[in-house]
């Protein structure tokens, strides 16, 4: 009989210590056409795919009077052009499996596009002539115009899609940051194709665009061809007016502005003040501390309001930086019943913010989140293109990205307390509010000077 011998290892494993991988921005060229137009050409070569984003500044802020015209013109360039009716453009990219989208925010519009490599010269093509060759044909414009109209009919449903336009107009006021992107059913009901290639003329040109382009394509054919293709978009002959860097209006009482919805079973709110532009050098201080504030589900807010209280599904906090300003807000909903002791909690964990600061081990948590969801936010060739069209828009070199996590570790707890105490607004905020007036009126008028609107309509400041 023989023996079995069972030898037994054990092994004493050291707990790994996890690090986050610091993140490079691949190489990238740029150059700039005779027209201004500035092209930058990432090679990612790992698939056979191209992203293309495109950014103009043809944004909300420049749709004067006529609110929502940006919006619905960036959506009408796909309508048809000088060689393609809109079936044909629908038809073209169907057929290769492309993805061509076109939109405007606040400050500018985009054109996006994702295709195979090897369809390159034929989307590039279709590019140009939705760029550079709308038609704004009439009949299509109706069919868009109408939609946007039910669009805009169909908000007044989802108070959490439209409250950040009344926010945006209590924060900002007159200024062209109090722009409402998606316009109102009388500012777009009234707006015509003759708005539409005025906008157009004025505001899609190549000086002060920038095209990024990444993924499998060399950058000397890729050169050649963006060159041939869009060196006849004619270059404005005069300065666009920077509206957007004039002052903000200063902050100076807290306001509630009180929305009413008469069927509402819940109040929706946000809390909050100006924040910061895009660019500001402490960017990243103030990102890790609203992380550990409000910008993940462990947050003091999610915390306070949703686990703790269950007076709401979750609360968040966020920047919303721009080029020459920003806001701040605390946003959460809760039924009507709960809307003072949701209020009143919201408010009282921003103070606990301020009064107690920060501790080692919160802070040391919210670097390690912030550092370990930052570089898959730049993973795919549509993350790439995107990230250079930002870096244009708000002059950010690459610093921002390859000194991103050695910006995370210098941060310690002196300077997170002062980030607090400079950012993270306390005074004189403002509140909007969505819900039913005739419940909560009493209970906004404890935070602030009320003005009153309708689901839909926007005062006069």
């Amino acid at each position: 009989m023989k023996k079995v011998i069972l030898v037994i290892m054990v092994m004493l494993v050291t707990p790994a210590i996890i690090v986050a991988q610091s993140f490079q921005l691949p190489e990238y060229t740029t150059f700039t056409l005779p027209n201004g137009l500035v092209v930058n050409l990432m090679e990612q070569k790992e698939v056979p795919v191209i992203a293309v984003n495109i950014i103009l500044p043809a944004g909300a802020i420049y749709d004067g009077e006529k609110a929502g015209l940006a919006s619905l013109t960036a959506d009408a360039l796909k309508l048809g052009t000088k060689n393609y009716t809109k079936t044909q453009l629908d038809q073209a990219l169907d057929f290769v499996g492309a993805n061509l989208n076109t939109f405007a925010q606040k400050e500018y519009a985009s054109l996006y596009a994702k295709f195979a490599a090897k369809d390159k010269e034929t989307i590039l093509n279709l590019v140009k002539e939705i760029l550079l060759y709308p038609t704004f044909d009439e009949t299509e414009f109706e069919k868009e115009k109408n939609r946007a109209l039910v669009a805009i009919d169909r908000q007044k449903e989802s108070p959490r899609s439209i409250i950040p336009s009344y926010f945006d107009f209590l924060i900002y006021g007159n200024h062209v940051y109090g722009n409402i992107p998606q316009g109102t059913a009388a500012s777009l009901g009234a707006l015509k194709t003759s708005d539409l290639k005025a906008f157009y003329n004025a505001n899609y040109i190549p000086n002060g665009s920038a095209m990024s382009i990444v993924g499998d394509f060399s950058s000397k054919e890729m050169k050649a061809m963006i060159t041939k293709l869009f060196s006849e978009w004619k270059k404005s002959s005069s300065d666009k007016d920077n509206l957007a860097s004039k002052p903000l209006p200063k902050i100076s009482e807290s306001k509630v502005l009180l929305v009413n919805k008469d069927d509402a079973k819940e109040s929706t709110f946000y809390i909050g003040s100006q924040g910061i532009n895009r660019n500001n050098p402490e960017f990243v201080d103030i990102s890790i501390i609203n992380t550990l504030f409000g910008g993940r589900f462990t947050s003091m807010l999610n915390d306070e309001l949703r686990v703790n209280s269950g007076l709401t599904y979750g609360a968040r906090s966020s920047f919303e930086p721009l080029k020459y300003g920003g806001s701040f807000a605390i946003s959460t909903f809760t039924a009507n019943e709960t809307t003072e002791a949701a209020l009143d909690k919201a408010f009282e964990v921003l103070n606990t913010l301020h009064s107690k600061g920060l501790d080692e081990q919160s802070l040391a948590s919210a670097k390690n989140y912030v550092k370990g969801q930052f570089p898959p936010k730049y993973e795919t060739v549509s993350q790439l293109s995107g990230l250079l069209g930002e870096m244009f828009w708000y002059d950010l070199d690459k610093s921002y990205i390859n000194n991103f996590q050695k910006k995370v570790d210098v941060l310690d707890l002196k300077k997170a307390n002062e980030i607090i105490e400079t950012y993270f607004p306390k005074d004189h905020l403002q509140l909007v509010i969505i819900g039913k007036a005739s419940e909560i009126k009493a209970i906004a008028e404890k935070y602030g000077k009320v003005i009153e609107t309708e689901i839909n309509t926007y005062p006069q400041m």
